[in-house]
């Protein structure tokens, strides 16, 4: 197996996420009903628990040193009426799904988060935290051990159908020139280009922001989350956040919808700094030693998906939810392309394209002012 990377391994998401492995998908509970019904609610819920079982039997059947601990999740509600939301959302998660929840009323909340910026917390114990950086570092070194030839800087420039399968054209690295293939993955996601422009009129990438704080001390680290759990609030721009191992308050959000520019590290980043000290106002002199983005990819639906589209196999659409996922689906899409024929409820080789739109979300912006008008008014 040959995988060619356009940058070095682990140059986008997958190595600078916020390091949470949550229960679930990026739709909450409730949509997923909604749209699907109980039945198939239940069957797409427990894939996602099936792709955080894997995880963690790879880390440890790899002994993979990347800091995984089940730690559970808070989610924090942003709004009074938020926190009835997640009452209903706890009985519904226990009927349906069998997935046992705890509420934890404002009065009480500050023993799970040092702030008084919520008005509640739905805690779920089953989720975990986890380096990415080292994940990743040790998924590509149990691949190459497995016979797997990881490539860097290596960008795939263009693809064509050939006899008996591909012809891959790459400029850079150690790779040749060209590459003749059976089979093609393509796992692309966020960075999707027109390389495969298939699959770029159905992903849509959208930026993701994240700071970390200078080393803070073991008092105020465990004042901000005295059970050490990975953290997210209620809101559509909603901030996620945990403590890393080095005592850094890593702190992230969507911060803005927009295409990006020379400026938006810089822009963002006093954008989260600005709801941290919201949300914890001790840290208000408080250094951010660090701050970087990058893009997550949505479906149209906000569905991860795995499959074949005119040949070319592909896997994403994670929104924000990839570290388990991506790992898992792309083990389920590798069985398939090794021959392996079996139903999968993510697999999908009908994914439809989006209309109007051929690779550059043009349409960001309106639907950011969207989703703060609707955190506005909900």
């Amino acid at each position: 197996m040959l995988v060619l990377e356009r940058d070095r391994v682990g140059a986008g998401a997958s190595s600078r996420n916020g390091g949470q492995v949550l229960t679930g998908l990026t739709l909450d509970p409730a949509t997923l009903v909604d749209r699907f019904g109980e039945a198939r609610a239940r069957q797409l819920f427990d894939v996602a628990r099936e792709s955080m079982t894997r995880l963690e039997g790879i880390v440890l059947e790899e002994r993979i040193d990347c800091d995984y601990a089940r730690t559970g999740h808070i989610q924090a509600a942003a709004k009074a009426k938020h926190f009835t939301a997640l009452q209903d959302e706890q009985a519904l998660l226990a009927r349906v799904f069998n997935h046992r929840v705890e509420l934890v009323p404002r009065a009480e909340q500050r023993s799970e988060v040092g702030s008084d910026a919520y008005h509640g917390l739905l805690l779920d114990e089953q989720s975990a935290a986890v380096n990415p950086a080292k994940y990743l570092a040790g998924l590509a070194a149990a691949a190459a051990r497995s016979g797997a030839q990881i490539v860097t800087h290596a960008p795939v420039t263009r693809l064509d159908k050939a006899a008996g399968g591909w012809r891959v054209t790459v400029v850079g690295g150690r790779a040749p020139d060209t590459v003749e293939a059976r089979e093609v993955l393509a796992a692309t996601d966020g960075y999707t280009t027109d390389v495969t422009p298939e699959l770029q009129r159905r992903l849509i990438p959208v930026g993701s922001f994240i700071i970390a704080t200078e080393p803070i001390a073991a008092r105020t680290a465990a004042a901000l989350l005295p059970r050490n759990r990975v953290a997210f609030d209620s809101k559509r721009f909603l901030h996620y956040y945990r403590v890393t191992a080095d005592r850094r308050l890593l702190f992230g959000g969507r911060a803005e919808f927009r295409q990006p520019d020379e400026h938006t590290a810089e822009r963002t980043a006093e954008i989260l700094r600005a709801d941290m000290v919201r949300t914890f106002p001790e840290l208000r002199d408080t250094r951010v030693e660090y701050s970087w983005g990058g893009n997550v990819a949505f479906s149209r639906d906000q569905m991860p998906r795995a499959g074949r589209l005119n040949g070319l196999y592909y896997s994403g659409a994670y929104g924000g939810h990839g570290v388990a996922m991506a790992t898992y689906l792309g083990e389920q899409i590798a069985r398939r392309m090794a021959g392996d024929r079996f139903d999968h409820p993510l697999f999908d080789d009908d994914f439809p394209r989006i209309p109007l739109y051929h690779g550059t979300p043009w349409f960001l912006p309106v639907v950011g002012a969207y989703y703060r008008v609707k955190d506005w008014l909900q």
